[in-house]
């Protein structure tokens, strides 16, 4: 994957989809059904996977591309049968062409009797990725550092104001002899906070 176009979105975000996006697309009698998920991992993609093959069984091909990382640098292409690169292949240039990432794009084709031609399958399959993402909505998120925090009670308010300056997400946080809590923030302050948790007296830091 050599140009994702605008690299910029790509420093501290990134775009990907906000929901499911699902719909039909027909070309000479084949019936081409499309969906957009978005996913944060390999293992969403096969339950998504899994799903439609269960509920699209009888269907000749399910035929997807998925990127997933701040640059989407690991992706994926499947054919299903379909002539090599006529699928797969365009739908993952649809992604591409959007600077999209963590998605997954699957299109379901019932054969209709005629035969598209190869220059026939990259468009259909083209354009039901274009339709997916169409029908979707594209967001911008950050890109997230998590790190675990450790400290006594007595500088409970100096971990709390660096929490709230810097809008930071307690994602969990335990409270025994001493105060453990799992952070979440934005990749593009993680010097900064990171740094400033450092100067908090009996703090010990650990990146997750």
């Amino acid at each position: 994957m050599s140009d994702l176009g605008d690299e910029s979105v790509f420093e501290d975000t990134f775009l990907t989809v906000s929901r499911t996006s699902e719909g039909l697309y027909k070309d000479r009698s084949s019936k081409f059904f499309y969906f957009s998920f978005p996913v944060k991992n390999e293992e969403e993609i096969k339950n998504y996977l899994a799903e439609l093959r269960k509920k699209y069984y009888d269907a000749r091909h399910h035929c997807f591309a998925w990127a997933l990382g701040k640059d989407a640098d690991q992706f994926r292409t499947n054919d299903d049968g379909e002539p090599n690169h006529s699928a797969g292949d365009p739908i993952l240039g649809q992604i591409i062409s959007n600077n999209l990432t963590n998605i997954l794009i699957v299109v379901v084709r019932y054969f209709g009797g005629t035969k598209l031609g190869m220059g026939g399958l990259i468009q259909a399959y083209k354009t039901s990725a274009a339709l997916a993402i169409e029908e979707n909505e594209i967001i911008e998120e950050q890109v997230k550092t998590s790190i675990s925090v450790q400290f006594p009670y007595p500088v409970m308010n100096n971990v709390m104001k660096l929490i709230k300056t810097h809008d930071i997400q307690i994602l969990t946080q335990e409270m025994t002899l001493d105060c453990e809590m799992k952070l979440e923030f934005r990749k593009g302050l993680e010097e900064l906070i990171i740094n400033s948790f450092e100067e908090i007296e009996d703090l010990e830091l650990t990146l997750i």
